[in-house]
This record gives C-alpha cells, structure tokens and sequence, in this order.
C-alpha cells in the first residue's frame, strides 16, 4: 500500500499563466529537489550566477521583467516554498530561519553552484541575509532589491500587519477572495500602484496567487512568523549586531518613497554593514518595476565587481568589522518622495 503524503498542488490556472509569461520571458523551467520538497526555478542569461529569492504576496514571476536586461549573468529565479511553482513546506515560527537557511543551502546544491550572488526583494531579502550570516563562504554577494522588512526602522503597512493577525488574519484569508482592486490598493501601500499597471498578466498572476490555496498559506504562515499585528517581531529583527556581522559585499538598492524602510534608516543599515553600497531609486517598495534597466544595470556592475574579489580579513583592531567610512549614496537625479 502506498502510504506516501500527497504534496497539494498548485491550481492547473497557475501553472498555464506561469508557464506562458516564462516563455515570453525568454526563461527556462526547471524543478530541483530540497528538503522542503521540489522547488521551481526560472533560468536565463550566461555568466556568473545570480540567484534571486522574490518577496511575500508574489513569485519569481516578480522578477521577469529583470531577464530581458540581465543577459551578461546567469540568472536563477527561485519560487521559494509554496510559492510560484514550488512545493509547500511547513515550518514552526522559531524555525524559520533555520528553514530559510536549509532551503538556500539546497538550491545552491540542487544547482550545481559553489557559490552565488543573491538578490533578496523584501521577504527574500531576509532569506538572503540570514544565508549570508550563515554561510559567508558561499556568498559572493548581498542584493537587497527594494527594503528588507526586518532590518533596522522598519514600518509595517497596515494592510501587511493584518494579514499576520492569528484570528481576525484566518478568518480573512478564508472570506475575502482578493482581486484586482484590493490587490491596487496594497500595491499603491507600497508606493507601487502606478507601475504595477505597466504589467497587466504579472497583475493577473497576483489574483491567481491570492486563491491559490498553498501560496496563501505559505504567505500568512511566513508572515505570521516574522510579524505581529504591531510590526516585526522582537526575536526575528535583524539587529545591528548581525548587520556588522555581515562580511559579504552588499548592494542596497531602495526606493526613495519605500514604506517599509525609509532612505534616513536604509543609510543607517549601510552604515553598520562593513561593505555597503546604497542606491536610491525614484520607486518605491518594488523597484524593478518602474525601472528595470537600471536595476539589472546595478545588479550586472555589482557581480562583475564581486566574481573575482578576494575575500581579505578585516584590519587589525577593528573588532571583526571593517573600518569605518563614509557610505556611497546615490540618488536619482529627478527624486519623487512620496
């Protein structure tokens, strides 16, 4: 007799929007095996590798509009579990990170990869973190595209923080079937409901994620687990003692109205990583989406510059941490702040 668990599947709608919005992408499907089941990964461009964890509410498909742009580097979109394409994974809340961290260590694996450069948007950008507090030897580099939502002056917007409300977040989830002017509305609460109408089936595959069943679930577990009903969680913060922990080079690329971790914080967060580099974007949470070119122009520069560095050791008498210096800001030459 077959006692296997059936793995729950992810609606055929899914799929066929997925598969078709790859293809026109120019992207190639594939599924590796990890721990917490297989996961689905979009692969295009030649280079060295670029491995991107896409954020909470979306998928890989987040990060399409970045491949047309991006061909210098081998990139590797990555639908974190239940998400996309992959296949769910439970998890407790103190677990998380330990999650996280396996799931990144068995995609690197699953790969074939000895080491990459990460791209975290928002929820991935604390999976990324995390594998770089972890596994430094891995990581050629930290991108954190668009703010990270447990780092230092993170602000929750309401709508997020309902989502991770135990009673009133299930009840919710259960009753309400967003669509596409719910899904405007939290969009436009993260500075991005002008630019998500640039990209009507990526808007579409929103709503098709919003019934699907595994992803909701693994949206409100995640977010119950890093979020209360009053911000991010005192035990899962990224305080500023992991961030002068955080010896891999790391590009910050923020949006100047981002809701979640305003421009004065994101320079604070530079300022305590030893090898920081932040640039501000006319965007808010989601900057790949009203400026892609010049996203994948940031992320092409910064992996060429980390492919062949040579990893020194911090000076003497500086306490595990590079010396202090000034961080590099750059801004948009016609700013928007919202």
């Amino acid at each position: 007799m077959n006692t296997q668990t059936r793995v729950p599947s992810h609606p055929a709608r899914v799929q066929d929007r997925y598969d078709r919005m790859v293809r026109n992408a120019g992207g190639r499907s594939r599924f590796i095996r990890t721990r917490a089941g297989r996961a689905h990964v979009v692969e295009a461009g030649d280079g060295a590798p670029v491995v991107h964890l896409h954020g909470n509410n979306t998928s890989s498909l987040s990060h399409l509009m970045l491949l047309e742009h991006t061909t210098a580097v081998h990139s590797y979109l990555v639908d974190r579990p239940g998400f996309g394409l992959s296949d769910p994974s439970e998890f407790r809340r103190a677990d998380l990170r330990q999650h996280a961290v396996g799931f990144v260590e068995d995609v690197l694996d699953g790969l074939g990869l000895e080491s990459a450069v990460l791209v975290g948007a928002s929820g991935g950008g604390i999976w990324s973190v995390w594998y770089a507090l972890d596994r430094p030897a891995r990581v050629r580099g930290v991108v954190m595209l668009g703010s990270v939502p447990l780092l230092p002056g993170a602000r929750i917007p309401p709508d997020i923080r309902l989502m991770a409300t135990p009673v009133l977040g299930q009840f919710l989830g259960r009753t309400v079937k967003p669509g596409r002017r719910m899904l405007l509305h939290l969009l436009s609460s993260m500075g991005e409901g002008d630019t998500i109408r640039r990209y009507p089936e990526l808007l579409d595959s929103l709503v098709d994620a919003a019934h699907d069943p595994v992803a909701r679930a693994a949206n409100v577990a995640e977010l119950r687990a890093i979020l209360s009903p009053f911000g991010p969680r005192p035990a899962a913060r990224i305080r500023p003692e992991a961030l002068r922990r955080l010896q891999v080079p790391t590009l910050m690329i923020w949006g100047d109205h981002d809701p979640v971790v305003r421009v004065r914080d994101a320079q604070a967060v530079a300022e305590l990583v030893p090898d920081a580099r932040l640039e501000v974007l006319a965007a808010g949470h989601v900057p790949q989406l009203g400026r892609p070119a010049r996203v994948a122009a940031l992320i092409e520069e910064f992996t060429r510059s980390v492919s062949t560095l040579t990893r020194r050791s911090p000076p003497p008498g500086c306490g595990g941490r590079a010396r202090p210096r000034r961080v590099r800001v750059r801004y948009p030459r016609s700013p928007t702040v919202r």
